[in-house]
């Protein structure tokens, strides 16, 4: 069993028809429901999933997005802990501050995969992080 944490862009692939990506996350999921491995996120992705149904003034989309996350991911906090991680991860200006609050939560949580399909961030080093990698890699 391992600990894998998704990135929102694996959220929404899922949740929106996006093709072979769609597929690759469904396939991903289904795996790693046969190996018992957690699913972890982040209260950010919660709320990024959430922007299309309130744009569009749907809230039973967005409650069925918020049942559908929680139901299936533990999702983490940006705590105190967390907001100490995201200074350290921000020192690197590369990476955006989303996806450093992404990866601190990640890293708080002591995770054995993160993945997101932003290849840019599978390059870098982050305690607590075993590896970073792009979905477009991901073992499945």
């Amino acid at each position: 069993m391992s600990r894998i944490f998704w990135d929102t862009n694996l959220f929404i692939y899922l949740f929106e028809d996006k093709g072979e990506l769609t597929e690759r996350v469904v396939s991903l999921r289904e795996r790693m429901i046969e190996r018992q491995d957690q699913l972890l996120t982040s209260a950010l992705t919660l709320g990024e999933i959430l922007v299309k149904p309130l744009e569009a003034g749907d809230e039973q989309l967005m409650r069925r997005y918020e049942r559908s996350i929680t139901a299936s991911a533990a999702v983490q906090p940006f705590d105190q802990a967390a907001a100490a991680a995201f200074g350290a991860v921000r020192q690197d200006r590369s990476i955006q501050p989303a996806d450093a609050i992404q990866l601190a939560c990640a890293s708080v949580a002591g995770v054995d995969m993160f993945i997101t399909n932003d290849q840019r961030l599978s390059r870098h080093v982050v305690p607590g992080i075993h590896f970073i990698q792009s979905l477009a890699v991901a073992a499945l």
